[in-house]
């Protein structure tokens, strides 16, 4: 068999051979995806294999193996740039946000933040059961929608949709909180 060229009747142990066969050439790609960062790269690697396996990555025959398993690499790879900036845009928003130490230690700013909290659990229960599912994928899991539909087993639109509309009724739920306190 041609080397990175899968056929339809290629079997998940050919697939493994075949993939073992690319390794040393995917990680060194995937090194330069991840900025020659060893970790990233062999995460991203990790995560593109399993992508391969699992069939969430399909080959459709348009390319080699080679071109392909690269090409979803790079997707890998960029996906885990992103959630990394992303993860460090919110927290940069958080600590722009958070309280002062000495604040922490004044009982009323304890107290505020136990509502606080309090407050964004009595709204989080008040979602349907898929809603708080798919928003506990994407924001505490660090999924992206369409994953989530994944783990959900339901269509990307539903997921979507819940997504939105789980959003804008914790928004007017804690808006209503607010009136409601005072706060």
């Amino acid at each position: 068999m041609k080397r990175g060229v899968i056929p339809d009747s290629m079997n998940q142990s050919d697939l493994r051979d075949e993939l073992e066969g690319l390794h040393p050439a995917s990680f060194g790609w995937a090194l330069w995806c991840c900025n020659h960062c060893q970790e990233e790269a062999e995460e991203a690697l990790q995560t593109a294999y399993l992508k391969v396996l699992d069939g969430r990555a399909r080959f459709d025959g348009r390319s080699s193996l080679r071109t392909w398993i690269f090409a979803v690499i790079r997707r890998t790879a960029w996906e885990q740039r992103r959630r990394k900036w992303l993860r460090e845009r919110v927290l940069a928003g958080w600590f722009k946000h958070a309280p002062e130490t000495a604040q922490a230690h004044d009982p009323e700013a304890s107290l505020s933040e136990s509502e606080s909290a309090a407050a964004l659990r009595r709204a989080v229960a008040g979602l349907s059961s898929r809603q708080r599912e798919v928003l506990h994928l994407v924001f505490y899991q660090e999924l992206t929608v369409e994953e989530a539909s994944q783990v959900m087993r339901v269509s990307l639109g539903t997921a979507r949709t819940h997504f939105e509309r789980g959003k804008a009724q914790l928004r007017q739920i804690l808006a209503e909180e607010e009136v409601t306190y005072g706060k």
